[in-house]
């Protein structure tokens, strides 16, 4: 019986979960692909009988990017109300319970195919980012319930579900001759489908002082083509590279347990099955180097099925024994405790397992290494500039680990020396603003969350410039300390002295009690409350999303004399809008 599992990933977590529930129903006796939603005609779901939908959501309640056209057909007014009565489907959202639109997208997703006709198999799982266990702590029995529900459904054996299978592979990879042509270095800068455009890096300076604990860069981008555009709000994607250290620490492993492949060997992947389209990263024959520096993110954090695959060769008992316990149910603590909370990343996991790592082959490596993702960062100028600004906070934290944890994007940005050519995709951003340009906007933007705002504020004033007339921009910003993290300082000086922007600075370490942006927002409410009730006042927030967010809610809700169902309309409304990022 065919089974379709579709799914809609904006970091490859919702990909790694659809992939993992493909290989289970395969071996349930089920046929059929798995398939990001860009993959498949949504005009031949009415055909589909079973379907597993895995649904990441993004941002404030936002589908995935892979999943907005497929989301855009569903909302059709013109599709019959009963057109999917013959589908049975099943849906698992990944979320995050800190943002008010916890899970939004799958929980949509499941409404609508239930307007139009299709029957739900089970509720809808909600995975939560704050578990625990992160999304393994509702993953794995939501899916074992699942095919609890197919059992009892469809009489299937559910003894065949018992672990893992080495045979359900994705790729075939074949070794080719010494000096054979291989893909071209500047096709695999960039591995997503949408066309790229071409950036040069025309300057990096660090933003905050040598000695604050966070360092933080400006990026100036200058496009090599002249029809590139962007809005206030939009973001950019660009994809990272691994370092030269991670890729010779890589290779080192594969040399000293003496593996019959290296750098140099060139391989050509092609689909295992007919139905599994193959990644545009592999479309050309490689060399495993530029596996290991362009297409594997040797950073990642290693996910079940990478500890899966490791295990299926290795002679050792012991190891192989810890491995498989990682991968099952019962081992998910130890799994937590040796991967998620150390953020241990895969290339420490292949020296701990030393006896797997000596039986690696090239067929596994492909299995097994998780595909480099795009990261977002907001753009930071207005279009009408000469350059594309971003301002990037570089990641690097300690944990339990001998050696810090370094983000992958941010690091590989620092790196960069002026004159680097960078690939990025432009996309829309989550927020929205007001046509009437009368309209006063409210900006709220501690640390790296003033990025967006820089760009509508250049935005707003070269309208100004051209002879319009603006409403009030009114700027909240917080940080620790004037000296050490005051983001955009000349800009700042530069409008205030010019009463073009009203900002409000909060650096909290530098008063005896810390002040933060929303203890401004209530101090300046007799101010604000006007320009919200009576001028349709326009309110963004943008930044960290752990307490910030919150904490600036309940300031306006204060402002507004504890009037929580105004806020909540504003939001509605999107007069209210939030930008933040765990």
């Amino acid at each position: 019986m065919r089974l379709l599992v579709l799914y809609g990933s904006q970091t490859g977590t919702a990909q790694d979960v659809a992939e993992q529930i493909w290989r289970e129903s395969h071996l349930l006796g089920f046929q059929g692909p798995v398939l990001p939603f860009e993959d498949y005609d949504m005009q031949k779901l009415i055909e589909e009988r079973l379907v597993v939908f895995v649904v990441a959501t993004t941002g404030d309640g936002v589908e995935p990017d892979n999943m907005k056209l497929a989301w855009r057909f569903l909302l059709k007014r013109s599709l019959p109300a009963q057109s999917l009565q013959g589908m049975r489907f099943a849906c698992l959202g990944l979320g995050d319970s800190s943002y008010p639109k916890f899970n939004y997208a799958a929980k949509k997703l499941s409404k609508r195919l239930q307007n139009l006709g299709a029957t739900s198999l089970c509720p809808v799982g909600l995975c939560d980012d704050q578990h625990d266990y992160g999304h393994l702590g509702v993953s794995l029995p939501w899916t074992k319930d699942l095919w609890t529900v197919l059992k009892t459904n469809l009489g299937l054996d559910e003894e065949k579900l018992n672990g893992s299978h080495p045979t359900i592979t994705k790729w075939k990879v074949k070794q080719l001759p010494e000096g054979s042509a291989i893909s071209d270095p500047k096709n695999l800068l960039w591995n997503q489908k949408q066309t790229s455009h071409t950036f040069k890096l025309k300057d990096i300076q660090r933003t905050t002082a040598e000695n604050h604990f966070q360092d933080v860069r400006f990026l100036k981008l200058a496009s090599q083509a002249q029809e590139i555009n962007w809005e206030p709000g939009d973001v950019i994607d660009v994809q990272p590279q691994n370092s030269d250290e991670a890729v010779k620490s890589f290779f080192d492993l594969i040399r000293e347990h003496k593996l019959d492949f290296n750098e140099d060997t060139i391989v050509e992947v092609c689909s295992a099955n007919l139905d599994m389209p193959l990644p545009k990263a592999y479309s050309m024959p490689l060399s495993l180097h530029q596996a290991a520096k362009y297409i594997w993110d040797l950073s990642a954090k290693p996910r079940q099925r990478f500890l899966e695959v490791l295990g299926q060769n290795c002679a050792d008992e012991m190891e192989k024994e810890k491995l498989e316990e990682f991968c099952s149910g019962e081992g998910i603590d130890d799994l937590v405790a040796y991967v998620n909370r150390p953020r241990r990343n895969l290339l420490e996991v292949l020296q701990d397992f030393r006896h797997a790592t000596a039986h690696l082959t090239v067929d596994q490596l492909f299995e097994m290494m998780p595909l480099i993702q795009p990261r977002s960062f907001s753009i930071a100028s207005d279009a009408s500039e000469a350059t594309l600004d971003l301002l990037v906070a570089v990641v690097n934290y300690k944990t339990i680990m001998h050696t810090p944890r370094l983000g992958l994007c941010s690091n590989w940005l620092k790196s960069l020396e002026p004159g680097t050519e960078i690939h990025g995709v432009i996309k829309k951003g989550t927020m929205t603003w007001p046509k009437d340009l009368n309209t006063p906007l409210i900006m709220i933007g501690p640390g790296t969350g003033i990025a967006p705002f820089r760009s509508i504020i250049q935005n707003r004033l070269k309208a100004q410039s051209s002879g319009a007339t603006i409403g009030p921009l009114v700027v909240f910003f917080g940080c620790r300390n004037k000296a050490a993290d005051f983001h955009f300082e000349e800009d700042f000086d530069a409008w205030t002295k010019t009463k073009q922007v009203e900002a409000h600075f909060a650096f909290s370490r530098d008063e005896e009690n810390k002040v933060y942006v929303q203890h401004l927002i209530t101090k300046n409410g007799q101010h604000l409350k006007p320009l919200i009730r009576d001028l349709n006042a326009f309110i963004y927030v943008a930044g960290n999303s752990n307490n910030m967010p919150k904490s600036v809610r309940e300031a306006f809700i204060e402002v507004l004399d504890g009037d929580a169902d105004y806020v909540d309309t504003m939001i509605k409304q999107r007069r209210y809008q939030e930008e933040t990022w765990a």
